[in-house]
């Protein structure tokens, strides 16, 4: 009887970890968290004062364009005075500076359709008739590139539906679409977007370091796992079956910098000397820790207690640039650190629970600090984490891919629709310059 109270004990508490879990202790997403979980405040009193501007607060309104950038100036000349005296038009002279008011507006946008004639004529030399071909951008499609630019930008950055992209194109450009015409646009565009997909991939595995993060995906409803490595100007994404670490090692064949990651065994065989493991993922399961009772309760709160000088000797150098500092700082965390740590790794009935996340802490030691030895290194991994959200967000929008041919286009596009962020490059003039170039036959324009 005490045997089957102490399982039934077991299991509630395994459950109750389970139901205690939230995007603060754990790596679930902000959008998995209940109704009812209210996220904690970051760092503020919270007060009586009502959100927005505050009474007397200095009021920030709309700069007026310079009259260089203005496409139409229109004066409005008053007709009377306040004291009841009409004007006449010899009066009206101007006095001061004018009030100025400027209103911006969209032109009326309409497609303009052009029809390409080829006529036939005979010749006069062996009496067949003939006549000339169209040039090789015009018959590769019944669309201009700048057209099939903005659906693919609607659809991959802005996660419009197929249906809404062929409504829109109806309604603010007179186009004439259907959800096939839009598939197939992607498809030319994922196309154009090999040569420059290959460079990608090529260009930041030659990086000195770079942060890596996985998601799950759906491939007709198969489960599957979206890889992304991205550096501080390109990323990568590619699909692969699942986060096995052979993808991980097929991903980064080549690479001999320094990977940002966090603690996923995917990434177990790269040396200590390369990794970083990402803080902001081990102050999340330092919370879960602290949150619980007892011993564990005090290794999570010791955890945090390191976090935070961490955070606040990364925030230091970053205001100085001081990487001496900053190393000897991390030496006295280190020293100061590691036998807690240790006493936490010890088999002992009352660390059963926090036991192997130490163990694995002192496994990863040289990994945790390398942001400190490493220019262009940092902490954590968020970085890997931003640039992962608009793939997760499309993902649960358009429930992934479809097919193969699916799971490349949305690799090369998605791939394209970052590395332009990341570089503040217009995606539209890019994969207008893009399809040009591949319509015409010519090499296709760099994202590296």
């Amino acid at each position: 009887m005490d045997r089957r109270i102490q399982q039934l004990e077991a299991r509630v508490e395994k459950l109750e970890r389970e139901l205690a879990k939230s995007s603060r202790n754990s790596s679930m997403p902000p959008s998995s968290d209940p109704p009812g979980k209210r996220r904690a405040a970051r760092g503020k009193d919270r007060s009586a004062r009502s959100q927005g501007a505050q009474p007397g607060h200095e009021g920030h309104g709309r700069e007026l364009l310079p009259l260089c950038a203005v496409d139409e100036v229109i004066e409005h000349w008053p007709e009377r005075c306040e004291c009841g005296h009409v004007f006449a038009a010899g009066e009206l002279l101007g006095v001061g500076e004018p009030v100025r008011h400027q209103l911006e507006e969209l032109p009326v946008i309409s497609a303009r359709v052009i029809e390409y004639r080829c006529p036939r004529v005979r010749c006069p030399g062996c009496g067949e008739r003939t006549r000339a071909h169209l040039p090789a951008d015009v018959a590769s499609s019944a669309f201009g590139p700048r057209l099939e630019v903005a659906v693919a930008v609607l659809s991959v950055r802005n996660r419009i539906s197929r249906c809404d992209v062929v409504e829109l194109g109806e309604e603010l450009f007179g186009v004439r679409l259907c959800a096939g015409t839009v598939e197939a646009i992607l498809q030319r565009a994922a196309r154009a977007l090999e040569e420059p997909y290959q460079q990608l991939g090529e260009r930041v595995r030659a990086s000195e370091s770079l942060n890596m993060d996985e998601t799950g995906w759906r491939t007709a409803g198969e489960r599957r796992a979206l890889w992304g490595m991205f550096t501080d100007r390109h990323a990568f994404f590619a699909l692969a079956p699942d986060r096995h670490e052979d993808h991980a090692k097929r991903l980064l064949a080549g690479h001999t910098g320094v990977v940002t990651s966090d603690r996923w065994w995917a990434y177990a065989h790269l040396p200590l000397a390369r990794r970083q493991i990402c803080w902001s993922h081990l102050r999340r399961d330092f919370t879960a820790h602290a949150e619980c009772l007892a011993t564990e309760k005090q290794f999570g709160e010791a955890g945090l207690r390191l976090c935070e000088r961490v955070f606040w000797a990364w925030e230091v150098f970053q205001h100085t640039n001081d990487r001496r500092e900053l190393k000897r700082t991390i030496r006295q965390l280190q020293r100061q650190y590691e036998p807690i740590i240790c006493g936490y790794a010890a088999k002992r009935a009352r660390n059963r629970h926090c036991r192997g996340m130490a163990r694995n802490l002192l496994k990863l030691w040289p990994a945790l600090w390398s942001f400190a030895n490493h220019s262009g290194v940092q902490p954590t991994n968020n970085h890997a984490e931003r640039s992962l959200r608009g793939a997760v967000i499309y993902r649960k929008l358009f429930l992934g891919s479809q097919s193969e041919q699916g799971e490349r286009r949305i690799e090369r596009l998605l791939s394209a629709s970052i590395t332009c962020r990341l570089q503040h490059r217009s995606l539209f003039a890019y994969l207008t310059d893009l399809l040009a170039a591949h319509a015409r036959g010519d090499p296709a324009p760099s994202l590296a």
